[in-house]
């Protein structure tokens, strides 16, 4: 499953799964046009998709609707390339040769709308700087 045809994935993990790995996956899915295998999950998944993200994510012509949350598993983490946690803390499965990164972001959780509008923002800066990361062509003198 992971690195299939050479297409790196990425899974975004948070306590719910409801708003901020949310909004990153619909953003990576939008960004990456398919090139990104995208996965996302929570520790504590919520019954339901945070509103005001969908709202927010639709602001941006993104429907996230059809998203539900899901719990992570220890296999979404083995064949994904790249783990993105947002505020889980060590709940997330450690392996080796995986890329990590822990993106500090506010909770949209009972937030206004503004406030969850800031939090995308930075959500989309992230996610862009990553799709060009992931995308970029490889140059076997780097690294």
């Amino acid at each position: 499953m992971t690195t299939v045809n050479n297409t790196p994935s990425v899974l975004f993990v948070c306590v719910h799964n409801a708003g901020r790995s949310q909004m990153a996956a619909g953003f990576l899915d939008e960004l990456g046009q398919g090139r990104i295998e995208v996965r996302s999950a929570g520790s504590e998944p919520a019954d339901q998709l945070n509103a005001v993200a969908v709202q927010a994510m639709a602001e941006e012509g993104i429907d996230i609707t059809s998203a539900t949350p899901n719990i992570l598993t220890t296999e979404a983490v083995q064949v994904s390339d790249v783990v993105i946690t947002m505020g889980c803390g060590d709940v997330c499965p450690i392996f080796p040769g995986k890329r990590y990164e822990d993106w500090e972001l506010a909770d949209p959780a009972g937030q206004d709308i503004e406030t969850v509008r800031r939090i995308r923002a930075d959500i989309k800066t992230r996610v862009q700087h990553l799709v060009a990361e992931l995308l970029a062509p490889t140059n076997s003198t780097q690294n």
